[in-house]
């Protein structure tokens, strides 16, 4: 097993603890000016050596999305600790939110993938970093994270990647795009499953990636936050009878994420007697008509037009997960981190998911642990009967063995997976390698 900054890569239930409990600490200079926390500690307030400082973050846009969330909530951190947060993005619907947590917005055409305009991007952002004394620069993208290589180059500065996703493409030109983001100072995976691809895709940047799960608001998760009403009403649109059961799947309509695979479940579950359930897809279909299509043709043709229900995008997920009396994740690609099966543990709703990519490190179940510290289950990937028969059990739960899982699962996800740790543990990296001076 090997140990990256503290954390075990490996099986992500190998050393779990001791993995979440490493910190990052300002230091004098050491290889990558960076050490470690061994006892478990952590930061209780945001460094004190980023009061003053600039911090520049690049993203293409600041639409809906994950590496968008993160950057602003690392934006707000950041002014709590009394940095100065900027953001070079070309745009997007989240500006206002961004300058609400007191970010600033640097317009910056960071969208293009033009390699003539990335060219011209390396001189414009040089600029900025020395006209607003930049101290750190955090790239959350490709061809941004190319551009703020070369201004980091060019002004001395440090340069942080975050690696969000599985990025696509296994020809060579495509794994050097790629390998921008392991160029970074400090490389930010967002769970061990992506540190391990890091590792395979760009061994290079072995001893500077940092294990650092990306963090859930769990103000926005808390079941008695949540008006009664609200479940009911969600309900109502969704066409679910009050007395019925809900297994729910809370993805975009597109083929990896498992609904064709959670159809057939449900068709081998009704065959079996299950009744008085119904089974939402909830999710955007992002123009995919012809899957749209082909699963509406997989539902009629296996008997469930009266049991399946594609509801499109739900806008309030904390009710849907307190609806719910399963979520299910049974994606058949890996997941880069796997946020639905944090919130729904939060929620206290059982959670059953593909024992693939990321997800399994945020879902705990045997043999990896012991089944009374259960928060879910973990089913093979693309294998319907093995999530019919997991769906099953979880359906089974009764009431007092429901609210002991809920109770496990509430606590495994907050003690692990927050907001405020993920904000602590990236603004520990920036105040390391700030103190350090660190260069490339």
């Amino acid at each position: 097993m090997r140990l990256l900054f503290g954390h075990a890569i490996g099986p992500p239930w190998s050393a779990m603890d001791e993995a979440y409990a490493a910190t990052f600490v300002p230091a004098s200079k050491t290889r990558g000016g960076l050490v470690i926390r061994q006892d478990g500690s952590r930061l209780s307030s945001p460094p004190a050596s980023l009061a003053g400082r600039t911090i520049l973050q690049i993203i293409p846009r600041l639409d809906a999305g994950g590496a968008e969330r993160t950057t602003i909530d690392v934006a707000a951190a950041l002014a709590q600790a009394g940095a100065r947060p900027l953001v070079a993005t070309q745009g997007g619907r989240l500006i206002s939110e961004l300058q609400a947590t007191g970010g600033v917005w640097a317009p910056f055409p960071a969208k293009t993938k033009n390699p003539f305009a990335m060219a011209l991007n390396v001189r414009r952002l040089a600029r900025i970093i020395r006209e607003e004394k930049v101290d750190l620069i955090h790239a959350r993208s490709r061809a941004p994270a190319w551009v703020a290589l070369g201004a980091a180059r060019l002004t001395d500065t440090p340069f942080v990647t975050t690696y969000h996703g599985s990025y696509a493409g296994q020809s060579a030109l495509k794994v050097f795009y790629n390998s921008v983001m392991a160029r970074g100072d400090a490389v930010i995976a967002n769970s061990h499953f992506t540190a391990e691809r890091i590792l395979r895709m760009h061994p290079f940047a072995a001893d500077r990636i940092r294990v650092i799960h990306r963090g859930t608001d769990f103000r926005a998760f808390m079941p008695e936050q949540v008006d009664a009403e609200r479940v009911r009403r969600l309900r109502q649109s969704w066409g679910v009878a009050a007395d019925d059961r809900i297994v729910l799947l809370a993805a975009r309509l597109t083929g990896w994420k498992g609904q064709r695979v959670l159809i057939e479940a449900a068709r081998r579950l009704v065959a079996e007697g299950l009744t008085d359930t119904k089974f939402v897809l909830a999710g955007d279909d992002q123009g995919r008509d012809s899957y749209v299509r082909d699963l509406r043709a997989q539902i009629a043709a296996a008997g469930l037009t009266d049991v399946v229900r594609l509801t499109g995008h739900c806008a309030d997920m904390p009710a849907a997960y307190l609806a719910a009396t399963v979520v299910t994740v049974p994606s058949t690609e890996p997941e880069a981190f796997g946020r639905a099966a944090v919130e729904a543990q939060a929620m206290g709703a059982p959670v059953v998911v593909s024992d693939l990519g990321a997800v399994p490190e945020t879902v705990l179940a045997p043999p990896q642990v012991d089944p009374q510290a259960r928060t879910g289950w973990r089913v093979p990937p693309g294998d319907p009967q093995a999530l019919a028969d997991a769906l099953a059990h979880a359906l089974a739960l009764g009431e007092t063995a429901r609210e002991s899982l809920a109770r496990r699962a509430r606590a495994h996800v907050r003690s692990h997976f927050s907001l405020e740790r993920m904000c602590d543990e990236t603004l520990g990296v920036y105040a390391a390698m700030i103190d350090a001076g660190l260069r490339g």
